[in-house]
């Protein structure tokens, strides 16, 4: 499938949605390109300063070892690939919260709230890319849907997001973005649970 040939608005019906180690590295790497590769989705992971402390060889390696792409027997997988047709189009990062250290010391998960921090039991989503020719056409929706079933049939009790608000005729870049926007995780079925800063929100769906 070719820009030209891309939908305005991609239907759920076109949109397949597996487990990233039933995918190709090939095909999560298409996904990732070079502008939103960079972070590798290493940014809740790695120890440290992630530009200053990583390479983005590691970065990549640490990705495809976390995603298992290629071998559908893995134990484990750190996220979701979404196909449109039989092109890779868009991932989601979904994993239990205890999987990203660096969300024990960011402020937005915890303000206002009394959480266990080592609780395996709630699961999150950290980071939604979408391809460069696929993007504004609303794949994020079946993506932030997708994350549900995945989480619950791994038996998590609840999973959380940390959404972007984003407001009409203000202008948001694609980097900020990589969290999903309120909307999004909204017509999912989350609800927010807390309000950490002006423009980030805690949403959450019990299973």
């Amino acid at each position: 499938m070719t820009e030209d040939t891309v939908p305005d608005t991609i239907a759920a019906e076109q949109v397949t949605v597996v487990p990233a180690n039933e995918a190709s590295w090939d095909d999560l790497a298409a996904i990732f390109g070079t502008d939103a590769g960079r972070c590798q989705c290493q940014r809740f992971k790695v120890v440290g300063w992630i530009w200053r402390d990583s390479t983005q060889e590691q970065r990549t390696a640490m990705l495809r070892a976390q995603t298992a792409c290629g071998d559908p027997d893995a134990v484990a997988t750190s996220g979701l690939v979404a196909y449109v047709g039989n092109e890779p189009a868009g991932w989601v990062a979904v994993e239990p919260r205890t999987a990203y250290p660096k969300l024990r010391t960011s402020r937005v998960p915890w303000a206002g709230r009394s959480e266990d921090k080592d609780d395996d039991g709630v699961w999150a989503v950290t980071c939604l890319v979408i391809r460069k020719r696929y993007r504004g056409r609303g794949l994020t929706y079946p993506l932030a849907q997708a994350t549900i079933g995945f989480a619950r049939e791994h038996g998590a009790r609840a999973l959380e997001a940390y959404p972007m608000i984003t407001q009409p005729g203000k202008e948001i870049t694609w980097g900020e973005l990589h969290v999903g926007a309120r909307q999004v995780f909204e017509e999912a079925g989350f609800e927010e649970v807390s309000h950490p800063t002006v423009r980030r929100v805690v949403m959450r769906v019990d299973l």
